[in-house]
């Protein structure tokens, strides 16, 4: 491990000069438009998927099943058919596949080019879903647009721990999730105002200006300078120390860059970081990129974020009113968020993850014991009291604001800030990969665990909660105020950690 640690620097790191120039703001801004591609479409397809037109086109036994049941039929299961689900899950099985291969492009051609390459895939996806005539059409441009997904979502959070200051990292870093945020809740927002199109095509539209996020990130990603950290890795030393004094608005950069030196001499004497990982001494960081995506998914927040328009339509809503619940839902996701990006760097991340655990635990005890108490086993609650539909919509909300501020973005920032660079874009594919994994899975079985677990569902969640939260208590470090390049010192001094990661001095061989 690079860099020795004094103790006038937070937790006990270096002290780097610096602040937050004006440079650094922009290039984060525009970083994090990726987060946007990202977010337009986890919030797009729930809501087409619940439009009759589209449903009738492409899926017409989902149609026939929610226009012809019978008193008896549960309300549980109308959405229940894996072939729909696919048409949502089939984008983060080829997000998983595109970040396993955007760690070497990121390694070798630097984070800009993985953020273009993700951009180019989006946008083709986009046309291809725009003009679909058949179900073939809109999975593979599904895929398409998880091809472009899977290149942000592991380059973007890199890129920006990488350019941002340590003692604003972490608000920083959060711009990725708000975009994710605001491309929810303008998906949402498209979505009602398109079903209200009398010709049915509302839903073209909805999956064809995907093509904007998607312009966004490409021409941005044109004007934005490489990290110092990346032109290091690629042997361009003079032209890495020129942008680092750039990006930290002084000249007193030269012990922060040679610490970055210190950290790319040493990642590479790691020729196989996908190996190194399996070593002692990442064990800790290993965990983490597994553990907190895996937890990240099994909040249940996905479920609300993919099928908010079908939930709601399950559970009584109209159609439009489904979409216009979603819409809400997308609004308290965009402004809860901000409340992280302010509160991050100063009450820290473990603070933030153990309040939202706590939060949306009580939450989905409260949800269960609406929906179960109104629809029960059979799922046929009658006419829904308005009362008691903004009851839902309000627990939901809340739920959704405790994920916001908590796992939704840390689950990106903490991974991100963690990995030492000789294993950072190894270390991150295997975050993205978990992530797409688990959202592959949930929202391919959501509808048939609806089906058959019924309101239960949310207790299911939130058990998960529970584990989560102690995770984060007995595991986690707090990173907090700690410069990237000196994260070590987090885990040398936890008391579980401290026997996996030792000092650089006491390591004789890098690769042990």
């Amino acid at each position: 491990m690079p860099g020795a640690f004094i103790g006038d620097g937070p937790s006990g790191g270096k002290n780097y000069p610096g602040k937050l120039t004006f440079r650094v703001f922009v290039t984060c801004v525009v970083a994090a438009f990726g987060g946007l591609i990202f977010g337009y479409d986890l919030g797009i397809s729930g809501g087409v998927t619940s439009m009759d037109p589209f449903l009738k086109k492409f899926f017409p036994d989902v149609y026939i099943k929610e226009h012809n049941r019978k008193p008896s039929d549960s309300q549980y299961c109308k959405f229940d058919s894996q072939i729909l689900t696919l048409f949502t899950s089939s984008l983060y099985l080829a997000a998983l596949v595109a970040s396993l291969g955007a760690s070497t492009v990121t390694r070798l051609f630097g984070r800009r080019l993985t953020m273009i390459s993700g951009g180019v895939l989006f946008l083709a996806g986009a046309a291809l879903n725009a003009f679909a005539h058949e179900v073939w059409m809109l999975i593979v441009g599904r895929m398409l647009l998880g091809f472009g997904i899977g290149c942000a979502n592991q380059s973007v959070p890199i890129y920006v721990s990488e350019v941002a200051p340590y003692k604003y990292r972490g608000a920083l870093n959060m711009m990725f999730q708000l975009a994710i945020t605001i491309g929810i809740f303008v998906a949402n927002v498209l979505n009602y105002l398109f079903a209200q199109m009398k010709n049915g095509e509302g839903w073209r539209y909805s999956l064809g200006l995907a093509a904007v996020p998607a312009i966004m990130i490409i021409v941005g990603a044109i004007f934005l300078p490489d990290s110092p950290s990346s032109l290091i890795e690629r042997g361009q030393d003079d032209k890495a120390k020129e942008e680092l004094i750039k990006i930290r608005g002084t000249t007193d950069i030269d012990e922060e860059f040679k610490d970055l030196i210190a950290a790319s001499e040493a990642s590479k004497i790691v020729k196989h970081p996908w190996a190194s990982l399996l070593k002692r001494q990442y064990r800790p960081h290993l965990t983490m990129a597994i553990a907190i995506p895996f937890f990240q998914q099994l909040t249940g927040m996905n479920v609300i974020t993919f099928y908010a328009p079908v939930l709601f339509k399950t559970i009584g809503f109209g159609g439009t009113a489904s979409l216009m619940s979603a819409m809400i839902t997308g609004a308290c996701n965009a402004a809860a968020t901000l409340v992280s990006i302010f509160t991050v760097d100063k009450f820290g991340r473990r603070t933030l993850f153990l309040e939202g655990g706590a939060q949306m635990f009580i939450c989905q005890l409260v949800i269960t014991a609406a929906i179960g108490s109104k629809f029960g086993e059979d799922g046929n609650p009658g006419v829904l009291p308005k009362w008691y539909a903004i009851i839902v919509v309000i627990g939901i909300c809340v739920y959704v604001a405790g994920f916001a501020w908590s796992w939704g973005p840390l689950g990106w920032l903490v991974p991100s800030e963690i990995f030492p660079l000789e294993v950072r874009s190894a270390a991150q594919s295997i975050n993205v990969s978990v992530n797409m994994i688990f959202t592959f899975a949930i929202a391919q079985i959501f509808t048939t665990m609806l089906c058959h677990m019924k309101f239960g569902l949310f207790f299911f969640f939130a058990f998960f909660v529970v584990v989560m939260s102690s995770f984060i208590y007995k595991f986690l470090p707090e990173t907090k105020g700690v410069p990237i390049e000196e994260m070590s010192v987090v885990w040398q001094n936890h008391p579980y950690w401290k026997d996996f990661v030792k000092p650089a001095e006491k390591q004789a061989d890098p690769d042990c």
